[in-house]
């Protein structure tokens, strides 16, 4: 197993990963992990930002949806002032 590397913690909890495995991972400073622990296993999982592709792909079906059903813009922000009033 290539993955398996052996860090330590200081004193202020921090751990280091290492080098090999930064650079493998492609792990860059200041990037931000989750962080599940349970009994004595820690597991480390980068958090990743969404890919906008699959976003705009569902903006483009809900505006051609809102205008096949004549859906306006004014109509939506009427439900979101109702939906707050509740």
């Amino acid at each position: 197993m290539e993955n398996i590397e052996i860090t330590s913690m200081s004193s202020r909890g921090q751990i280091v990963i290492p080098q090999r495995l930064r650079d493998r991972l492609r792990i860059q400073e200041g990037e931000k992990f989750i962080v599940i622990g349970e009994d004595s296993t820690i597991i480390l999982k980068k958090v990743e930002m969404p890919s906008f592709a699959g976003f705009e792909k569902l903006l483009k079906r809900t505006r051609e949806f809102a205008k096949t059903k004549g859906i306006r813009e004014t109509d939506v922000e009427e439900a979101i002032k109702k939906a707050r009033k509740k």
